[in-house]
């Protein structure tokens, strides 16, 4: 049996964005690895009448609804009322719990102010879920419409409930039997309209597994999900779907699952013996950072210029204004190399050709960006048509210059 699941989070503060809503990611995840299908996640703020019409919304279309937040003892925690409200019943006081209540904070040295006693009350008919981890306990209503549980929204609670108290409810009352398991290739020197290009048949024709992608700066996630009895069997059902996606995209795919380019750039060096420097100017310390983080001790020195007085304490005036991009990167690849005594000198040198500003995919920072990797035999160089040195530009340069590392090691 299958059950539909809908996230509701409660909380202004999510809407004013002072605080990011990582909670209904987390329990996305565990469901999804249970089984359990969520086809829709809500986001309201402390306002009655909108909870109130999320509700309604979510119960037309969902079988449960787990709202996170609201639960707690001050005026703007408003959810106990909301759930009531949409199954027209009223609110009470359990006494079971304010007996708890009472006790939790008398053992503290506190004494329950009359707001306090406020998470001891529940829509008329709910059952209340013990939360051992804080004040505010949990409840459920169940009726002929759906289910409605309702969660605090602070983290470790929530969890705790999660995995101890909800999934094994929702297992057992829908007889669950499946779990939903994902494999997630990892690629680099190809932008999201090309993998689409590539394995675009795949994601249409796709079923059982799915598979889907996901866009960040510099690298795209290639995701095949498959629901199985158990792992192995998804395990089973994803393995020809993946062949099938590494013999499309080949060498672009870098890595699978958690791990990171920083972390295959770092295995590789060390079985190469090989030792970095890093020159960049306008990535602004990106590469280096995430260069420290990949090599570790195999990382030797970096230079983050943000003038032309230390291009020119490395390669002089030679290569100054009237060389080109690219010969300056490959004399300052080289330099960086020489300079440092490490086996393989690293240069991402920009040229802005307008004012910098923070890129996205649709307005790039406009100029040129030139990559060289350079060993004492041979050299890799990449000439990428964007150049800034906001967010997205230095995250995307970093990406540059590791998958062209990536490429020369491979060589």
């Amino acid at each position: 049996m299958s059950v539909n699941v809908e996230l509701v989070s409660i909380g202004s503060e999510l809407l004013l964005g002072q605080i990011v809503d990582t909670n209904s990611a987390w329990i996305s995840q565990r469901l999804a690895e249970n089984g359990v299908n969520v086809y829709y996640k809500s986001c309201v703020g402390d306002n009655l009448n909108r909870m109130t019409e999320v509700l309604e919304i979510a119960l037309d279309r969902a079988d449960v609804i787990i709202t996170g937040g609201g639960i707690g003892p001050t005026q703007d925690d408003l959810t106990r009322e909301a759930v009531a409200g949409v199954f027209g019943v009223d609110v009470v006081t359990d006494p079971d719990s304010l007996v708890e209540l009472r006790e939790r904070f008398q053992n503290r040295g506190f004494i329950l102010t009359k707001n306090n006693e406020r998470q001891a009350q529940i829509p008329a008919g709910a059952t209340v879920i013990r939360n051992p981890n804080g004040t505010a306990p949990a409840f459920m209503v169940e009726s002929e419409r759906g289910t409605v549980i309702s969660l605090p929204g602070v983290p470790f609670e929530m969890r705790w409930l999660i995995d101890n108290e909800i999934i094994p409810y929702l297992r057992e009352k829908y007889n669950l039997g499946e779990t939903i398991h994902y494999r997630v290739l990892k690629v680099a020197d190809l932008g999201e309209s090309a993998v689409d290009h590539e394995i675009g048949h795949l994601i249409a024709e796709s079923s059982n597994p799915t598979v889907g992608v996901l866009a960040h700066p510099g690298q795209v996630d290639v995701r095949i999900a498959a629901r199985a009895s158990d792992i192995d069997e998804a395990k089973k059902l994803i393995e020809p779907v993946e062949v099938k996606v590494r013999e499309l995209l080949g060498n672009h795919i870098f890595a699978t699952d958690d791990e990171t380019m920083e972390s295959v750039i770092g295995s590789m060096l060390d079985e190469r013996d090989a030792t970095v420097a890093v020159y960049e100017d306008l990535s602004a310390g990106a590469v280096s950072d995430s260069m420290r983080t990949a090599a570790g001790e195999r990382f030797l020195e970096a230079i983050v210029a943000n003038t032309d007085v230390p291009r020119h304490r490395l390669i002089g005036d030679v290569h100054g204004s009237e060389g080109s991009g690219e010969e300056r990167a490959r004399a300052l690849a080289q330099a960086i190399r020489e300079h440092s005594g490490a086996t393989i000198g690293i240069a991402v040198h920009g040229i802005p050709e307008s004012p910098e500003s923070e890129s996205s995919a649709v307005n790039l920072a406009r100029g040129d960006t030139y990559i060289v990797v350079s060993d004492a035999e041979k050299s890799e160089m990449r000439h990428v048509r964007s150049a800034g040195s906001g967010a997205p530009d230095r995250r995307r340069a970093a990406m540059y210059a590791f998958g062209t590392l990536r490429q020369h090691l491979l060589s």
